[in-house]
């Protein structure tokens, strides 16, 4: 083959990601793109017709060729499909409806859109990559002869504890007894504060069981597990799924500047615009003297937790940074709103800022920020981590109970707020957490340890770190299915795996020392 010829089968390596609408599942699904094309594989983005909007009106996207700018030669190309509503349906008050309709009407205008792209750009599609909220991609890559690969934007340890719950592996909480706790291999012991609320017999949410039972059944579809962490962050519960079925972490999948490189790099999209005034605030401030508040974009909490967390921020003598984000659908009982009279205290004071949303990569790379308090989403936590940023968790639904487990019992970066029999965190809860981080006898091992992680997440993506070899060996099996066309074995045995590419995906170590933190 000439070098003519192999630069023509490189270029038809065409990938296509699909991923939920929400920006915390976008923007990982991007990072990943991005190392796919700076590789040389063509990759197109699709998502629901609801992110359209918000998507082109980022300061990266080129509107009149619905691309987003990897390098001067590079993009990745954007595509939208209905979800089966009109885009001013709520879909955050309607969940479990909104699933179920995505759930039917997404494959059908999903398959439509692969057969459109196909016919464009002249062949089909090497490869699909789904996130886990979307598990019925898998079902359409199957139907157009197209191998399927998953990104688990959570961390390693949801992955490995819906595996197990779903295929009834291990004991866990029932109706009969909701407050067993849970011992799983590489874990500590969880309690039932510690696991994700959809394996709780008191969760309220139908829809996700149901799409989490459907995905973890049914594995098969899936050639190729990928995680958003790192090995040395999760190297015990990584080395408990080698057996089962194997995921081989990627990340982190998140802004460039955090990992030390040009801001101007980075290809998430904010599909809030950030007040840059708080960036100002900040360079008046001492260093690590903020503590920086966020709870993401969709948690809501009430008027009375507001209330405690103004008070307690207030009485910790601390300058504080926190985002207030306004909610879509105003509440008749107050949630989400601040106590009467708070942002003119705290104006007169000038020891506090509240803003409505704010450049979250900025912030924490900030510094004069000693501490972040979080709803412990994955990718803030990621993010936190890798900026070397102690943690204080507070965490609602979903994986975030879990990844405050982690936060503070296996990588000891923080601490999680103690709540009373109705959930609430008091105002002095509040203030006892915060001054511990950021003054008290602990502080020194907090900022030490969350350095060592920083330290991690960067060995990971340099030239022969563990995410690096292992997005390298996934763009090898593409190419191999690609020149074979062999599309028939589930990926999901280890010798298989080691056979094909020699170790690399299962590589935990580089040439400048182990990954692995202990």
């Amino acid at each position: 083959m000439d070098f003519g010829e192999e630069e023509k089968q490189e270029e038809e390596i065409h990938v296509l990601l699909v991923a939920f609408s929400a920006q915390g599942h976008l923007n990982p699904m991007l990072r990943f793109g991005k190392r796919l094309a700076t590789k040389g594989l063509q990759v197109t983005l699709a998502t629901t017709e609801i992110a359209r909007e918000r998507m082109l009106n980022s300061t990266n996207i080129a509107t009149d060729t619905n691309s987003m700018k990897v390098d001067a030669n590079t993009s990745i190309c954007l595509e939208f499909f209905s979800d089966g509503h009109s885009l001013d349906y709520n879909r955050k008050t309607n969940l479990d409806d909104y699933m179920d309709s995505l759930g039917k009407f997404g494959p059908i205008n999903l398959s439509n859109l692969i057969d459109k792209v196909s016919e464009s750009k002249g062949g089909k599609f090497s490869c699909v990559v789904n996130n886990p909220f979307v598990p019925w991609v898998a079902d359409v890559a199957q139907q157009h002869g197209i191998p399927c690969a998953m990104l688990w934007i959570q961390p390693c340890a949801l992955y490995a504890i819906y595996y197990r719950f779903y295929n009834e592996l291990n004991a866990f909480p029932t109706l009969t007894n909701p407050e067993m706790d849970v011992e799983l291999p590489g874990f500590p012991l969880l309690k039932t504060e510690d696991l994700p609320s959809f394996v709780l017999p008191s969760n309220p949410f139908g829809s996700f069981p149901k799409l989490f039972a459907e995905l973890f059944k049914n594995m098969g579809k899936l050639k190729w597990v990928l995680g958003n962490s790192v090995q040395g962050l999760e190297e015990e519960v990584i080395e408990s799924m080698l057996n089962l079925y194997p995921i081989h972490p990627v990340g982190p999948l998140v802004p460039t500047m955090l990992l030390g490189n040009d801001q101007s790099n980075d290809i998430g999209v904010d599909m809030w615009k950030p007040d840059e005034t708080c960036i100002e605030w900040l360079d008046t401030k001492p260093h690590s003297s903020v503590v920086y508040v966020s709870f993401g974009s969709i948690t809501v909490l009430s008027a009375k937790q507001m209330e405690n967390i103004a008070m307690g921020l207030k009485n910790s003598n601390c300058y504080f940074l926190w985002v207030v984000k306004p909610s879509e659908y105003k509440a008749e009982d107050d949630s989400g709103e601040l106590p009467t009279g708070f942002l003119e205290e705290i104006r007169e004071s000038q020891r506090g800022l509240v803003v409505k949303w704010c450049s979250q990569t900025n912030v924490l790379m900030h510094p004069s920020v000693g501490c972040f308090i979080t709803h412990c989403g994955w990718n803030s936590t990621l993010e936190a981590t890798s900026a070397g940023v102690p943690m204080i968790g507070f965490p609602q639904w979903t994986d975030q109970p879990t990844n405050a487990k982690l936060i503070n019992d296996v990588f000891k970066t923080g601490l999680r707020f103690k709540v009373d029999e109705h959930g609430m965190v008091s105002k002095e809860e509040v203030e006892r957490c915060i001054s511990e981080i950021m003054d008290g006898p602990k502080s020194g091992d907090f900022k030490n340890r969350v350095a060592v992680l920083k330290e991690a997440t960067r060995k990971a993506v340099s030239e022969g770190g563990s995410s690096e070899l292992n997005i390298q060996g996934f763009i090898d099996e593409i190419k191999a299915f690609k020149q074979t066309e062999l599309v028939k074995t589930p990926f999901n045995q280890v010798a298989h795996l080691q056979e094909k590419l020699g170790g690399l995906i299962l590589q935990t170590s580089n040439a400048n020392g182990p990954e692995t933190i202990t």
